[in-house]
């Protein structure tokens, strides 16, 4: 009842063994290497030991329905799902159940529920995609932590631990000592770690973020596809440069320059003020790629959408399928009418869960469809993706979390041919800072994690982001 249905590979054995025995542990083995499988097999062992007599298993919505499928296939245990009933809830919290499966919401909605159980069980808990707590001062966050000591064992798992910043770590790892390992202060924890540092070196700067995993290796666990040893094709990157059209290089101008833009919308003159400056970069992003996200009467083609359809005839959509990610939904919508001669499908955030599933299933299954268009925020985890062999980032954010999941949907275990990854970059605009950003980011990141050394890190990273920006917001001549 309690055995694995399918043996686990060494590293994923190196894993269970590494923390079975802990009170609270990190798992931040690398996108693709099957952290639920390790999960799985380290809550079977739970059980078995009576250890525990039930499992909490946490994600994101959207990988709710992955998770039960993984138990089912992996084990014989059938689990119970919590959801967004509550007298359904108190009902299943009252029946003898193995593992629960529930999102995060879910937890923070039924608190009082959660809490009693607590009171009454032995019970693990396995946070997937802890980065989900990574503020602290979240309502998730604070959730999490007021129950954090009633749990007798507790997991995080996630890939990108970092990804976004090196201080996200903080909050997922009060989750399991309270503060012991890396200090009960965010505040003082942010402020060595943030970037760019302009008064710190770039080797002291790399001896805090390295000093972060000496803190906590002695209940962590990583590792990426290279030191696991799993042999996956290669993967490369290539950047693609753009000029904007003329119209929509007007655009950019009018929000670089004025920051602020006018058109004649439907209802009469629409002036979108952009001083703010997140405001400012997010719009810059936007006519970097489609200025119809902001204007609606722009109807001249983007820069980047000819070399998008250039690339198809590289690509040879024949032979092989390719995601195309966008981080705005209507550019998945626009994308999508334009396309339509190769039958993609569509995965975005206002789509329901189950018609996400059936994007996919369609885009995984029909020979006729041969791209999937997507947002990062709704298809970056938790999805095998492998049918396709090429991601295009039409356009980044400045989330690496996002580029680095998204990028490894495709560049996972039972991908047979070589991946590529297409960035298309408008020249001189802040698609040029971004990849720059992201770069620091994954620098950063992997000094953290411990997958490159201080001495690398040195050679590498880049810390004149802000002055970079300076120059993409006020370039030479502009007054």
């Amino acid at each position: 009842m309690l055995s694995a249905k399918y043996d686990a590979y060494p590293y994923q054995l190196d894993a269970v063994r590494a923390v079975q025995s802990l009170s609270h542990a990190a798992i931040f083995h690398e996108q693709g290497l099957g952290k639920t499988k390790i999960a799985i097999d380290l809550m079977l062992l739970w059980l078995s030991e009576d250890v525990v007599d039930t499992v909490f298993v946490v994600t994101k919505k959207t990988l709710v329905q992955n998770w039960f499928d993984e138990l089912v296939s992996h084990s014989h245990v059938t689990p119970r799902i919590l959801s967004d009933n509550r007298r359904e809830n108190s009902i299943a919290l009252n029946s003898p159940v193995l593992v629960y499966i529930m999102n995060y919401e879910v937890v923070s909605t039924n608190l009082d529920l959660i809490r009693e159980f607590l009171g009454t069980c032995q019970v693990g808990a396995i946070l997937d995609e802890s980065q989900k707590i990574k503020n602290p001062e979240s309502k998730l966050s604070v959730c999490f932590h007021s129950i954090a000591d009633k749990f007798v064992r507790r997991i995080i798992m996630t890939g990108t631990p970092v990804a976004n910043r090196p201080y996200d770590i903080w909050s997922q790892i009060k989750f399991l000592d309270n503060g012991k390992s890396l200090g009960d202060s965010f505040a003082e924890f942010k402020t060595a770690l943030d970037l760019p540092l302009r008064s710190v070196s770039v080797s002291e700067y790399g001896r805090r973020l390295a000093d972060v995993m000496g803190r906590i290796k002695h209940f962590s666990v990583r590792d990426t596809k290279r030191t696991a040893g799993i042999e996956l094709p290669d993967k490369t990157i290539l950047t693609h440069f753009v000029e904007l059209a003329p119209h929509q290089s007007a655009i950019y101008i009018a929000y670089r320059d004025e920051m602020a833009y006018e058109f004649d919308g439907v209802g009469g003159l629409v002036i979108d003020d952009a001083e703010d400056i997140l405001k400012r970069l997010l719009r810059l992003v936007q006519c970097a790629s489609n200025p119809a996200l902001v204007d609606e009467t722009y109807n001249e083609l983007p820069g980047k959408y000819p070399k998008l359809v250039e690339l198809f005839g590289d690509i040879d959509l024949q032979s092989n399928k390719a995601i195309i990610w966008t981080g705005f939904v209507n550019n998945v919508e626009w994308l999508n009418k334009k396309l339509n001669q190769f039958m993609p499908q569509m995965v975005h955030g206002y789509m329901s869960v189950s018609d996400r599933n059936e994007s996919i299933r369609k885009f995984k299954t029909d020979n006729g469809c041969r791209i999937l268009l997507a947002t990062p925020g709704a298809a970056k985890e938790g999805l095998t993706l492998t049918v396709a062999n090429h991601a295009i980032f039409y356009d980044r954010g400045f989330s690496l979390d996002d580029y680095l999941q998204a990028q490894d949907r495709i560049h996972r275990i039972s991908q047979a041919e070589e991946c590529f990854v297409h960035n298309l970059i408008a020249k001189d605009t802040i698609d040029e800072w971004v990849d720059m950003l992201l770069n620091a980011k994954y620098q950063a990141a992997q000094l953290t994690q411990g997958d490159i050394l201080r001495e690398e890190f040195g050679a590498m990273f880049t810390c004149d982001l802000s002055e970079a920006l300076t120059q993409i917001l006020s370039p030479p001549g502009h007054s």
